[in-house]
């Protein structure tokens, strides 16, 4: 897979009564050419984060990389668990440390820490702001109208795995970047990382299409 390929993407986060829900479709394209109909595009970082991407291959395979070992650097040199909000800022500095060769990556950081359920969406420059939904790539435009037109605070479990899902599938129809052969998506709580099943995601769709 070169590093050059640029992935024309969605992916969504919700955060929900029970915790926080991250989802993304699976097409990586080529300028015009598709890829990979199975790409991952959502990343665990630690016990209780995760990590959305969109842009570039090689430049977001490389920051959660260098993500990882500056976590286990973290929890080692102070012997504790790192939080979201740390994780905000240091991806954030990273970015802005490239800012003039920028790494091309629109993210969604969200997790569960001892301050609560928390997410960010961060531009390619360390730009972040701090949501309750929110949505990135290509297909975001699409998914917005989704979340925006399904999104309460009180959402269950259940409830905003449903709405990410059904704001990816309609990314998925309408962006010609956006697509693949399945949706994948996981929850967050104080438990730890759940990734949802597909047959639960296909019953979620098979539901909503009748």
């Amino acid at each position: 897979m070169s590093e050059k390929m640029k992935t024309g993407t969605t992916t969504v986060g919700v955060i929900c009564k029970d915790g926080v829900v991250l989802a993304a479709e699976s097409k990586a394209t080529m300028g015009y050419l598709v890829s990979s109909k199975d790409a991952k595009k959502i990343y665990s970082i630690d016990d209780r984060i995760a990590l959305t991407i969109s842009g570039g291959v090689g430049d977001t395979q490389h920051l959660i990389r260098m993500l990882k070992a500056e976590i286990n650097i973290y929890k080692i040199g102070r012997n504790s668990e790192i939080t979201v909000n740390a994780v905000n800022t240091l991806l954030s500095n990273i970015l802005q440390s490239s800012r003039y060769y920028p790494l091309m990556a629109m993210l969604i950081l969200g997790g569960v820490d001892k301050n609560g359920k928390h997410l960010f969406s961060i531009d390619p420059v360390g730009g972040s702001g701090e949501d309750e939904c929110t949505a990135t790539g290509s297909g975001s435009p699409i998914a917005f109208g989704v979340l925006e037109n399904g999104y309460r605070r009180d959402l269950k479990k259940e409830e905003a795995i449903s709405l990410a899902v059904r704001a990816i599938r309609s990314a998925k129809e309408r962006d010609i970047f956006s697509g693949g052969n399945q949706i994948n998506a996981i929850f967050i709580d104080e438990n730890g990382i759940e990734e949802i099943e597909e047959n639960k995601i296909k019953e979620i769709l098979k539901v909503k299409a009748e």
